[in-house]
């Protein structure tokens, strides 16, 4: 029979000069496959889940024992580092809401950056993102080491030996089956959701005095030795610089928040405005609620906390494990360590996958050499998992120097690639925004608005900003009185900006690309149905010659 169909509006084409790749198959999809074959239900657990990772579990101990003046950072610091770059993560995610439901499948952010913005911003920030996971992937094998020596101490047993046993369990299980490692984060989210809500109900007992202990500790330790540190701190740029101490700690409890816009379901506004929800409460309760408490049941100069500077040698990593430890309450912190561990290793099994994956796009995409993308017949890319395992044996930097001192190099190091990539949504959402005002697409053609619009982006963007100068006090410690500068935290920190900038300005050498002019920006290719009509603000209807169906 014969049917007649819409036809999309002349679109221009694609800015991004490198050719497009012939269609791959399914098993060698790149990163908008992330997520397999699960349900939509199974993604939100996963989503909600990752706020549940090595950075709140792990990384609130770095944030709560940091030394940066002669005392310990405190309680009131840290929850507003969290508070300033959770809002600051909010606007992002809203930000890349608006630009990924505007589209009917999903795109990674290095995609919507080369069709909107610019094809050099789209390879940096594809090579950005890489980076990113390729790196965390040993932060995790070095959190997991940490959380051993609440048993077996370093002395004891290299933590170059565990470091084996957990790298080799990550390699075999991403090369059993592609789609394996986001099934098992899955469950693994399931259960910390589980044990994140438990925990906190027995922080709320233990604060109030039900612990075994019967001590009500309450608000205590905010007021002494104080919400910012003894009273010779009580100075407003003594307070400024105890809390942008732990804005490196806090950003890190937040990074890989955007992977929540990596995937698209048929209902995209209501998708898409409930994926923002869940942000704001994951931020409220996982985050806000859980750091309250734990400044509430444990000492921030306590010797438990493996990264306090004069930590016994069973400290534990995980500054919940001390809080029950502290509590007087006998075999649950062995329990919650032993949590802790599996929950590690899943992230850095997800995290491996996260990245192998994100190579394969790029060579998918010809922004990386071809025989990366190739897979084995169970659709495991295995040259790109080679690559990526490679790069998790910086790991190793732990047999010869203290693991604290290497998990907050690696902290810094990915807290900069997670900015890098929050600044390069922001910039590709006002790029689209202004797209859309100078080719006359109204708002209400939207699936979904940021909540604060182009205002709100240029917000985030000066927190992004300022988070990242802030970073620069991680680099700063004092010894017995005496300021040092800690060289190599400082590269650590921000070796991540000068690769960014030479990718960028080395592809526009190299292809010669330009930025995309809002009026040339294609808004249409790969958009369905009924279509807004440039300049006009109405929906216009364009048929096609009748065609056998």
């Amino acid at each position: 029979m014969f049917s007649r169909r819409p036809r999309l509006l002349p679109s221009v084409p694609n800015p991004d000069p490198t050719p497009a790749p012939a269609p791959a198959p399914d098993h060698a999809l790149g990163f908008t496959d992330i997520y397999g074959s699960l349900t939509p239900r199974q993604i939100s657990i996963i989503t909600i889940g990752s706020a549940i990772g090595t950075g709140l579990m792990v990384g609130t101990g770095r944030a709560l024992s940091i030394v940066q003046t002669t005392d310990p950072s405190q309680p009131a610091a840290i929850l507003i580092s969290y508070t300033i770059v959770g809002f600051a993560v909010y606007l992002v995610l809203s930000a890349l809401g608006e630009v990924g439901s505007w589209l009917p499948k999903p795109y990674t952010v290095a995609d919507q950056a080369v069709r909107f913005c610019d094809p050099a911003l789209g390879f940096s920030l594809g090579w950005i993102f890489w980076l990113k996971y390729a790196i965390v992937t040993p932060n995790q094998l070095t959190a997991a080491a940490l959380v051993v020596s609440y048993w077996v101490d370093a002395e004891q047993v290299n933590p170059g030996v565990w470091i084996t046993i957990f790298l080799s369990i990550i390699v075999a299980l991403n090369c059993i089956n592609h789609r394996l490692p986001s099934r098992i984060e899955f469950y693994m989210a399931s259960c910390k959701l589980v044990v994140m809500l438990g925990l906190m109900i027995l922080s709320t007992i233990i604060a109030l005095g039900g612990g075994p202990d019967h001590d009500r500790r309450g608000f205590r330790y905010w007021s002494y030795p104080g919400a910012f540190g003894s009273h010779r701190h009580d100075g407003l740029i003594d307070k400024f610089y105890i809390t942008c101490s732990t804005m490196s700690s806090a950003t890190f409890a937040y990074i890989g928040s955007e992977r929540s816009g990596m995937c698209h379901f048929p209902n995209v506004r209501k998708a898409t405005s409930r994926a923002i929800k869940n942000t704001f409460y994951r931020i409220l309760v996982f985050h806000l609620l859980a750091i309250t408490l734990l400044g509430m049941i444990i000492p921030q100069d306590s010797i438990s906390v493996a990264f306090y500077s004069r930590a016994s040698h069973d400290a534990a990593a995980s500054a919940f494990v001390a809080a029950l430890y502290l509590a007087g309450i006998s075999v649950l912190p062995d329990f919650l360590n032993a949590c802790i561990l599996v929950f590690v290793l899943s992230i850095a099994n997800y995290d491996l996958y996260l990245a192998t994956k994100a190579m394969c796009d790029l060579s998918l995409k010809r922004r990386a050499p071809a025989f990366l993308s190739r897979t084995t017949h169970r659709g495991v890319p295995i040259y790109a998992l080679g690559m990526c395992s490679l790069l998790a044996t910086l790991a190793y930097l732990n047999v010869n120097q203290d693991s604290t001192l290497v998990f907050g190099y690696f902290v810094d190091m990915v807290t900069m690639l997670g900015l890098l990539t929050w600044f390069s949504i922001l910039v590709t959402h006002i790029s689209f925004v202004r797209a859309r005002k100078a080719q006359g697409v109204p708002d209400k053609s939207l699936a979904f608005r940021a909540r604060f619009g182009l205002p709100g982006t240029c917000v985030a963007l000066v927190l992004c900003l300022f988070i990242s100068v802030t970073i620069v006090f991680d680099s700063f410690s004092f010894d017995s009185g005496e300021r040092r500068f800690d060289v190599s935290s400082f590269i650590a920190s921000y070796i991540s900006i000068p690769l960014y900038i030479l990718l960028m300005v080395g592809y526009k050498i190299a292809v010669h690309s330009k930025h995309v002019n809002p009026k040339d920006v294609d808004l249409w290719t790969d958009k369905s149905g009924p279509e807004i009509s440039a300049g006009q603000g109405q929906v216009r209807l364009t048929e096609v010659p009748p065609s056998c169906s």
